[in-house]
């Protein structure tokens, strides 16, 4: 089979297409026929050695796949050849034929096309468990979210719309604000793509404060850099700022902040809470399926690329350029 390998650290040049032996469905594990890869920013750290895992090379990027399965291991029972299924994964997605652990796959309904499965756990996933599990949000709530119309952003809009809140996007352009209130948004806030601490961070704050309302009850911030600080002046009495990512920057935080404003600061961190808690994540695949099937939210695919474009696929989303969700199709 064929798979894009990363064989030596850096950004997406170094990736090749080759061709591999095709794995074999271990004990406990599903061999799946790739038919869609989502894309996440996490690719492209993992390729540069700058994620907090690094597998050993040669390895395929791709966290996240949907597609049919081909055989199963010793002991798999809840699965069999011929079923539609997602996968979530760290990494080793970018190929044609994947050999995963049964507990990561997840029956997709008949409904559901293989590029938005492929496009929709990890991102809904997350907002799912930042917004449901460690900010409780309520519904009446004001909601912030940070990126709102990236992939992980554009889904916290219709997870926090679905769960009752008032949400208010902030990105860094009319246009991608314009795409996250299509999406779902009560209004929107446009931020200085090349934000500068001092002055700058605190007319954010203003904006930001001014369009929730006084300020939001829960922040979701997928951002991080200078925009954590700005955001978590923002935030209203007894808020609670959830930490999802860093993509412009490990932020950092005055710790008199939270004092001042009696706030939570709640790490996000799905990947490790589905593995402590499968019972939960079960339950939250159902519930999140549910609202897939009301209508209440579906992967914005903005571009998809074919298999022996991926490397380009994972530039498209570092440069921050992507609105919505990219997908690698496997032909």
């Amino acid at each position: 089979m064929k798979a894009i390998l990363s064989k030596s650290a850096g950004g997406t040049e170094t990736l090749v297409l080759e061709d591999v032996a095709d794995p074999v469905a271990g004990p406990g594990q599903v061999l799946i026929c790739v038919a869609a890869v989502g894309v996440n920013f996490p690719d492209s750290l993992i390729i540069a050695d700058r994620y907090q895992e690094r597998p050993p090379r040669p390895f395929s990027p791709g966290g996240e796949i949907s597609g049919t399965v081909e055989a199963v291991g010793e002991g798999v029972q809840d699965f069999a050849p011929g079923d539609r299924v997602l996968a979530i994964m760290i990494w080793g997605g970018m190929a044609e034929k994947v050999a995963v652990d049964a507990w990561r796959c997840q029956r997709i309904p008949d409904a559901m096309p293989f590029d938005e499965a492929a496009a929709f756990m990890l991102t809904y996933g997350t907002s799912y468990h930042a917004l449901a599990d460690r900010a409780r949000l309520k519904a009446g709530e004001t909601l912030l979210v940070l990126g709102a119309a990236g992939g992980v952003g554009l889904s916290a809009v219709e997870v926090g719309k679905a769960l009752g809140a008032r949400v208010v996007a902030a990105a860094s352009n009319q246009e991608k604000v314009d795409f996250a209130i299509a999406h779902g948004a009560d209004v929107g806030v446009v931020y200085d793509p090349e934000l500068a601490p001092g002055d700058g961070q605190r007319a954010l704050t203003t904006k930001l404060r001014e369009a929730c309302g006084g300020g939001p009850a829960v922040i979701y911030d997928p951002v991080g850099g200078p925009y954590s600080e700005a955001a978590l002046r923002s935030i209203a009495w007894l808020g609670r700022y959830l930490v999802v990512g860093f993509p412009a920057g490990i932020a950092k935080i005055p710790l008199n902040l939270p004092l001042l404003k009696g706030c939570d600061v709640l790490g996000v961190f799905w990947g490790e809470a589905m593995q402590r808690d499968p019972v939960r994540h079960r339950q939250a695949l159902g519930e999140l399926f549910a609202l897939y099937g009301e209508g209440k939210v579906r992967p914005a695919i903005s571009a998809r690329f074919p298999f022996s474009q991926a490397a380009r696929a994972i530039a498209e989303l570092a440069r921050r350029r992507a609105t919505g969700k990219i997908v690698v199709t496997v032909p």
